[in-house]
């Protein structure tokens, strides 16, 4: 049996995309992005959540534009979503689940 995973995203960036290259010479970019919702509560007032997501991206050439991961720029991300395990500064074991994206692209905000 075939299972997939995939997941695509679109919201705004909380901040500037952090870049990071290691030894081998790969470059790992990490950012959050924001998902937004809205739904009326038993008041009938609407309520806005919003939800983070940790994204991470293994950038492909080193001429690859990524110069639109500026805090408060609209983008889509697809890719699949992974969780692992790491042992924070204090020994403590944790857990992060992100989305692995594979495409980015900006979105135009039209005024």
């Amino acid at each position: 049996m075939k299972t997939i995973n995939k997941v695509e995203i679109q919201g705004f960036l909380g901040g500037d995309a952090e870049e990071k290259t290691f030894e081998s010479g790969r470059t790992l970019i990490s950012m959050n992005i924001a998902t937004n919702e809205s739904y009326k509560n038993k008041k009938d007032e609407w309520v806005k959540n919003t939800t983070w997501h940790n994204v991470t991206y293994w950038k492909n050439k080193k001429d690859e534009k990524l110069d639109f991961l500026k805090k408060g720029e609209l983008i889509s991300v697809s890719g699949k979503l992974n969780t692992r395990k790491y042992t924070d500064k204090n020994g403590q074991e944790r857990y992060v689940t992100e989305v692995v994206a594979q495409k980015m692209e900006q979105i135009a905000v039209e005024a």
